[in-house]
């Protein structure tokens, strides 16, 4: 197998290559076993022994993705060698291995305060998981429109905010101020706006309930809004992939039947 072929399993995840689908969904299953410690306070020898397999497995996906660099920065000469360990993806991929090098050798134990580093292998999902590609995808083309309901639902919040700030004063049940300062009542107009409602701050006054019932039906919209902007997006962006691979493999076969 020469680097190239190798570049090809590491790096594309090839839907025709059955040795790459095997290899993206190996670390797949490597990064979700290895945040199961995450989920426990104690630590156990099975624990253990989860850290310094996925430990070894990232290690080595790390050097072989080194090792393939000048194909992956598509440069020549022992530049890409020496750019790829400060590249972003690196980066992340060397923070992933950080928490476990203490169990191979005592004097890195101090790397074990890096535990929570752990949660950065979640990042390796998106360069092997397409639905998520796809998803990033969507998100930088429509950011604009997105980025758009965000701030409006930011400024309703605030405007909210102030106005239940202002509006709701003395709780008559308890004597003492609804809101104690504006961060509760911008808590309470993001709760409302979302619907989520937990409760806990709640308006007494019947103009600040008319707001609150407002406040519901606006965030009802607001989060529909995006949602379908994400849907009609995934879908356009699952549309042209699909064309995308469909002229590939008509070029293929044209290359081999010449």
């Amino acid at each position: 197998m020469n680097r190239k072929e190798l570049f090809v399993i590491v790096e594309y995840g090839d839907d025709k290559n059955l040795i790459s689908r095997l290899y993206d969904r190996f670390l797949l299953a490597m990064i979700f076993v290895s945040l199961v410690p995450l989920t426990i306070r104690e630590q156990h020898v099975w624990t253990r022994w989860i850290e310094i397999i996925s430990c070894l497995v990232f290690l080595i996906d790390y050097i072989l993705r080194w090792f393939t660099a000048d194909y992956r920065l598509k440069k020549k000469g022992v530049l890409p060698f020496i750019i790829y360990p400060f590249t972003l993806e690196a980066i992340f991929d060397l923070l992933s291995i950080l928490p476990g090098l203490g169990y191979f050798n005592s004097s890195l134990k101090i790397f074990r305060i890096y535990r929570l580093f752990r949660i950065v292998r979640v990042v390796r999902i998106f360069r092997l998981y397409e639905p998520l590609q796809i998803m990033i995808s969507v998100f930088r083309k429509e950011a604009r429109i997105l980025l758009t309901v965000v701030g409006f639902a930011l400024f309703y919040i605030l405007i909210t905010a102030m106005f239940m700030f202002n509006v709701e004063q003395i709780n008559p049940a308890t004597g003492d101020y609804l809101f104690d300062n504006f961060f509760e009542a911008v808590y309470w107009a993001t709760c409302t706006l979302t619907t989520v409602g937990y409760g806990d701050i709640y308006p007494v006054s019947e103009w600040g309930r008319l707001v609150s019932m407002v406040s519901a039906l606006v965030g009802i919209a607001i989060i529909a809004l995006p949602s379908g902007i994400i849907t009609a997006g995934y879908m356009e962006e699952t549309r042209i992939r699909k064309a995308k691979k469909h002229s590939r493999n008509n070029r293929a076969k044209e290359n081999n039947v010449g």
